[in-house]
């Protein structure tokens, strides 16, 4: 009876350890928080900033509709993208979600969900010099910026050419119009949103387009909230949600 009671304490003991130690469900911590914490960079048309300071764009109110299905609210924290699987692993935030390419470095170092959207790397310069270049050849002697551990980046290493790494897609742009690089190398997405007429770099206009890619979301590995995600991005797409952030911010769909 002694040994009994005994493996009954300890078989006590290990569950009372086991609750302590918190749920290895990323979806269940989530839920229990009661919000889930999103890594990005400003980043419009995806991820941006309104008039009044609230987040939006198309990553933005796709990850608030993921949230509101699990019943949690959406937590946007502006991260250094150099620094994105850290703060992942770190438990500082929950994914990464940001018009992030889905990449050999992103899936060894998260647990990435199905693509959601197509995408472009695609060069970017002065209006007047894009009829100047129509091949990669053609711009083996320019200096580009790209984001720092980017596909932009990697695409301008891929093709051989001379580039500065800056910390944010959005400040390749600045640096185009200094003239302190002759172009940038940046999404497609953003180059429709932010160049040409209207825009803030209304003389930049887009180029060559040099990789095509695709979207996705990167959870921590192992994590079961990769799974769930892509069960509430085929609801949102079944619904017409996605098709409406479509046409509203220009991104297109993954098939």
């Amino acid at each position: 009876m002694k040994k009994i009671i005994a493996l009954m304490l300890c078989l006590v003991m290990a569950l009372l350890v086991t609750a302590c130690g918190g749920s290895d469900s990323d979806y269940e911590t989530i839920v229990d928080k009661g919000e889930l914490v999103i890594g990005i960079t400003e980043y419009a048309p995806m991820d941006y900033q309104d008039k009044n300071g609230e987040w939006t764009g198309f990553d933005a109110e796709f990850a608030k509709a993921v949230a509101e299905k699990m019943g949690v609210e959406a937590k946007f924290i502006v991260i250094d993208w150099d620094n994105k699987f850290l703060e992942l692993k770190s438990k500082s935030i929950d994914c990464i979600w940001n018009g992030m390419t889905i990449s050999t470095e992103v899936e060894k170092n998260t647990s990435c969900s199905k693509p959601y959207a197509k995408n472009e790397q695609i060069v970017v310069m002065k209006k007047s010099e894009v009829d100047k270049y129509k091949d990669v050849k053609s711009m083996s002697k320019l200096q580009f910026a790209v984001e720092s551990e980017s596909a932009g980046q990697s695409a301008a290493e891929d093709n051989g050419l001379k580039f500065t790494a800056v910390a944010a897609q959005s400040d390749t742009l600045t640096e185009v119009m200094s003239g302190s690089v002759d172009a940038c190398i940046i999404d497609s997405t953003m180059a429709a949103s932010m160049t040409g007429e209207g825009t803030s770099y209304s003389d930049l206009a887009p180029g060559l387009i040099l990789t095509n890619e695709e979207y996705g979301v990167g959870f921590r590995k192992g994590s079961d909230m990769t799974e769930k995600f892509n069960q509430y991005a085929k609801e949102l797409k079944e619904d017409g949600t996605l098709e409406k952030l479509s046409k509203k911010y220009n991104v297109a769909l993954a098939d």
